[in-house]
């Protein structure tokens, strides 16, 4: 009788996990790619890496800078990136449609999130390349587009992350009663 009571038992719960797993709407929904972990993970690598970092600095095509920097100001460097929104969030992920599309000509899949309402969110655009391959896929770059504005100023950051190589943040920026400017900062390392 005991074995058999085990048994009932053992099944219904079974049964009660496989009702609560049926009943997620979340786990059937497609998930956004996480672009600030992916992130986040190469900066991790290049943290512990003995690669040469060289950043250049570019600010209205008048100053143009070149140093090679400690591995430990790479994270501060790369801040731009790891400060962006998680549009993975429950909290951002409603707000943003994404597309998939394979690009014949670069023989690339492009993986692209737009916002719903472009004036009420920060992030304008992520678009991530991935080159498809059959030992398995990888992402080769990954592009995001950060506004921020209010009523007397603007800032727009064009940020290209290209995976092992570089990265790239194009800022320019608006404030009341003063010329526009705009700065690049790019970032190698080998």
């Amino acid at each position: 009788m005991k074995k058999f009571a085990s048994i009932l038992l053992l099944l219904v719960c079974l049964s009660i996990i496989n009702c609560k797993r049926k009943a997620d709407p979340s786990e059937s929904k497609e998930t956004f790619f996480p672009v600030l972990s992916f992130i986040k993970s190469q900066v991790a690598h290049i943290d512990t890496s003995l690669y040469s970092i060289k950043k250049i600095d570019l600010t209205d095509t008048s100053h143009f800078d070149t140093v090679y920097v400690p591995r430990d100001q790479f994270k501060g460097l790369a801040k731009d990136f790891l400060s962006i929104p998680d549009i993975t969030e429950k909290k951002y992920a409603a707000r943003y449609t994404e597309e998939k599309i394979f690009d014949e000509t670069l023989n690339r899949v492009i993986i692209s999130y737009k916002p719903q309402n472009m004036e009420k969110e920060e992030v304008q655009k992520q678009e991530i390349l991935i080159t498809p391959d059959p030992s398995g896929d990888k992402v080769s770059s990954i592009i995001i587009d950060y506004v921020i504005s209010n009523k007397d100023s603007f800032l727009m950051k064009r940020m290209l992350w290209e995976t092992d190589k570089s990265f790239q943040v194009t800022t320019t920026a608006q404030k009341p009663g003063k010329p526009e400017t705009t700065s690049i900062l790019k970032v190698t390392w080998e």
